[in-house]
């Protein structure tokens, strides 16, 4: 097997994912369900995965959503998708009425239908079909559509298209959808509730968290990937294990440092792996893109002390005495504030810490201290801030 950093992998390219996938069909058959996931983790590639791969009755319809930019074209993206699964009498019912819609004349005074209408016929359509499969959509980077849709036509859009799904989802009880994006739905939500504008989009959804790759399927990817690139070591299990453990078991970089090391005709020695990945840190180049760990701060948190704030205390958590150290909230106030941080007060602090939390930047104790999540990222943001 071939590295292919960041490229589309093959179904059986895909490790260390089937139990996911496995509960992911079990979910939608009770609910429709909301992925959350870090970048680069691989959640896309589960999906692909799911695709390529359905369970028996299914029948799934992928969208990237990232380029879409109104609740008019989103509408019509999902009609259409709708269209091409149902039977052909009623597609060819649905098209003349689009097309009718779409080339309006003198002779022919039908007044197009709202993106609403147009969501909630396909998806009532889409109910009253009778056929054996089970139609799930997969809707990939909603957050950055809904992103898009409320800086371009006002939080109400945004909401109302939130809310129409949801409804639908409630009132079809066998409509399913996933959510994913690597910005938090959380967000968005966020800034409609700051406009007054509260919506409960979510709350019937199942919640899921995409993690790295366990130890032992992070070492196999990275054994087969030796292996198929040929690179000499002198122990690949160990080799395995040393590339796996030195990027977080994310399968993204491991196939990075692999093709590397075949890049530049290295063997996969410890050294070796560990020079190759402190160079890629530290590259002006950014390779990796880990620069938006930096700057999607001025996005998640658009208010100017909120981000210096995140930032600082991101400071504070790369300088304690070892990556696995962790800090009290109180903790990082009393540093975060020597430093410079301007803190409105105690409660604003833990609201940060929350959405870090949320944002994957750091994870939580069970003593409900902070750390980073990510040792990896801990170390180039250490790098990156000179500190």
């Amino acid at each position: 097997m071939k590295a292919n950093p960041g490229g589309n992998l093959d179904p059986d390219m895909v490790y260390g994912r089937d139990a996911l996938i496995a509960l992911i069909w079990e979910r939608l058959e009770q609910q429709s369900i909301v992925i959350n996931a870090e970048r680069r983790i691989g959640k896309t590639q589960i999906l692909r995965k799911m695709l390529a791969e359905p369970k028996a009755g299914w029948r799934p319809v992928f969208r990237d959503l990232e380029r879409v930019h109104s609740a008019q074209e989103f509408a019509e993206l999902v009609y259409d998708d709708v269209q091409q699964f149902l039977g052909t009498g009623t597609r060819a019912k649905n098209f003349l009425q689009r097309l009718l819609e779409d080339n309006e004349t003198n002779y022919v005074n039908l007044k197009s239908r709202t993106w609403k209408q147009l969501l909630v016929s396909a998806v009532e359509d889409l109910m009253k079909s009778k056929l054996p499969s089970r139609l799930v959509l997969f809707w990939d980077e909603v957050p950055y559509m809904l992103e898009s849709i409320l800086k371009k036509d006002g939080p109400e859009v945004a909401a109302e298209i939130l809310d129409t799904v949801r409804s639908l989802r409630v009132e079809q009880n066998a409509f399913r959808v996933i959510f994913t994006g690597s910005i938090g739905l959380h967000h968005v939500l966020g800034k409609l509730s700051a406009a007054g504008i509260p919506t409960s989009a979510k709350n019937d959804m199942y919640h899921l968290t995409v993690t790295p790759l366990a130890p032992p399927d992070a070492e196999r990817l990275a054994a087969d990937l030796l292996s198929g690139e040929g690179i000499k070591c002198s122990s690949r299990e160990d080799a395995a294990a040393t590339i796996s453990e030195v990027v977080d078991y994310f399968p993204f970089y491991i196939h990075h440092v692999v093709a590397g090391l075949r890049i530049e005709q290295l063997s996969a020695s410890d050294s070796n792996i560990k020079d190759f990945v402190a160079r890629h840190l530290v590259d002006a180049s950014d390779p990796w893109q880990l620069s938006h760990y930096r700057n999607r701060l001025s996005t998640y948190y658009p208010n100017d002390n909120d981000a210096k704030m995140v930032a600082i205390i991101l400071d504070v958590l790369a300088v304690t005495n070892a990556p696995a150290d962790s800090l009290s909230a109180d903790e990082i106030l009393a540093r975060a504030t020597s430093r410079g941080a301007t803190v409105p007060d105690r409660d604003d602090l833990l609201w940060l810490l929350r959405l870090m939390d949320a944002d994957h930047y750091l994870s939580r104790d069970t003593d409900g201290s902070y750390r980073f999540r990510f040792p990896l990222i801990r170390r180039w943001w250490k790098l990156d801030r000179g500190l």
